[in-house]
């Protein structure tokens, strides 16, 4: 009788470049601007999910694609303006997050550490 063998499992190898790590954000940072279709789709998801119950994650995602995709110009105008409007909000809180980035830095760390000193 043929003696029976574990087969052993080969690993893959690891690649020289090494993974990808994830940049760590600074939770306080501002959030970045939605696009039109970002806000048309927070608006008609629950209708679309109420219309398709069965319908899954993906599937939802697709119906509100070809949804969006029918709209005409005068249609998408009110997201268009709302992603407009949400661009501006993020480009001033942008700037300031970014301006007490910059006086944290001058000031030798962030501006929590300055406070924390004084108190």
């Amino acid at each position: 009788m043929p003696k029976e063998t574990k087969a052993k499992r080969k690993t893959a190898p690891k690649s020289e470049k090494g993974t990808r790590s994830k940049v760590k954000r600074d939770p306080k940072a501002p959030k970045r601007a939605l696009s039109a279709y970002m806000f048309f789709s927070q608006d008609w998801r629950e209708r679309i999910k109420a219309e398709n119950p069965d319908a899954g994650f993906g599937e939802v995602g697709k119906l509100l694609g070809a949804k969006w995709k029918e709209l005409d110009e005068e249609e998408k105008k009110p997201y268009v303006e709302q992603a407009a409007r949400d661009k501006e909000r993020a480009e001033e809180e942008k700037t300031a997050y970014d301006n007490k980035q910059k006086n944290g830095a001058a000031s030798g760390g962030s501006g929590e550490e300055a406070e924390e000193d004084e108190e």
